[in-house]
């Protein structure tokens, strides 16, 4: 499949999305800076998300709508001053894709509701993407197959029946290139709940491109995730963590993301094939294996022994295997120090 101008697949690179969120902090500025250092690391993608506040949800600071919980992110906050906080204002879109398009960056979005897949359309995106927190909004999901464009749909919190009845709506809705993302929706998310294992999984389940939104800190589990067989890696992008910002405790900075671009695709470029034997660039290094040689000069008709035969480096002569067949035996003719042993030394009985 194809995103843009890239192609998606097992042939081809990890195609790494920058997942800017809210990062840029409530200033333009700072996002089309974020923009410019994305391309500057080699991602191959920028995205942003698309709602408002009151899109995502109720103005009320009480009850279920107050994150009161200790051990989340964002405690203190209600949700839909979260939201206001993070979200990106709907005039920043166009100028940003124009920036992104400039860079060589693909720029697409994630829509939360309908209203935002008909602005999206609006600015041509090649592609969607479905949060975790939406991949059981069927209505949503029949809206953006409608487009027809490849959907990315991250995987967090849904259970297998539910992933089942995402990807055959979608499939029915008219989306032919579908890609799962395996995703641990904590902030920030550990390694050890990750389950990258899943990848190959989702694959033979669904028959479709698969990777990874990843929310852990630094770049192992992704690249980790390239030998699992992903081909999408996503991963949220800040300019500096110190800076702050909503989401940017579990973003990679530049540094980091370039990294990850390198990294990932030297873990794709060593996949290969299953193959054994030497390859074409180790042919060379045979010759230094170990193997048979002859120690000290021996005259005709004296016997091998342990004292005029060992296994030793270069690999020119007998493997060392052989050795036991010429214990005992004698020579043919005079020989000296440092000649490989080889059958015609043998002589015969």
């Amino acid at each position: 499949m194809k995103i843009g101008n890239r192609e998606i697949g097992a042939s081809h690179p990890p195609f790494v999305i920058a997942e800017m969120s809210g990062n840029h902090n409530q200033s333009l500025e700072r996002a089309l800076d974020i923009v410019e250092a994305a391309a500057k690391t080699g991602a191959h993608a920028l995205k942003l998300q698309t709602y408002t506040a009151d899109t995502m949800t109720l103005d009320l600071k009480e009850g279920e709508f107050f994150i009161s919980d200790p051990n989340n992110l964002w405690k203190g906050n209600s949700l839909y001053d979260l939201y206001q906080q993070a979200h990106t204002p709907w005039e920043w879109h166009r100028p940003i894709f124009e920036r992104c398009r400039e860079l060589g960056l693909i720029c697409f979005s994630t829509p939360f509701d309908e209203s935002a897949v008909e602005f999206l359309e609006a600015l041509e995106v090649p592609c969607y993407k479905i949060a975790s927190y939406e991949n059981t909004d069927l209505p949503l999901i029949r809206k953006v197959a409608a487009t027809g464009k490849p959907m990315i749909i991250s995987t967090g919190m849904a259970s297998l029946a539910e992933l089942d009845e995402t990807v055959r709506t979608a499939r029915a809705g008219g989306c032919r290139d579908i890609i799962l993302l395996k995703c641990t929706s904590t902030y920030p998310a550990t390694p050890e709940n990750t389950n990258i294992r899943t990848i190959p999984h989702l694959r033979e389940l669904f028959d479709c491109e698969v990777g990874i939104s990843d929310h852990s800190m630094g770049v192992g589990v992704a690249v980790a995730a390239v030998a699992l067989g992903a081909t999408v890696i996503e991963k949220h992008f800040t300019l500096r963590r110190a800076d702050g910002g909503v989401d940017s405790t579990f973003s990679l900075e530049p540094e980091e993301t370039r990294s990850l671009v390198e990294e990932s695709l030297r873990a794709w470029q060593s996949l290969g094939k299953v193959a054994y034997g030497p390859t074409e660039k180790e042919l060379p290094s045979l010759r230094y294996r170990r193997s048979l040689y002859v120690i000290q000069d021996m005259c005709e008709g004296d016997t091998f022994c342990a004292d005029n035969l060992r296994a030793i480096r270069p690999g020119l002569g007998l493997a060392p295997k052989f050795l036991e067949l010429f214990l005992g035996k004698k020579v043919v003719r005079d020989v000296k120090k440092g000649t490989p042993l080889d059958w015609d030394l043998l002589l015969s009985e």
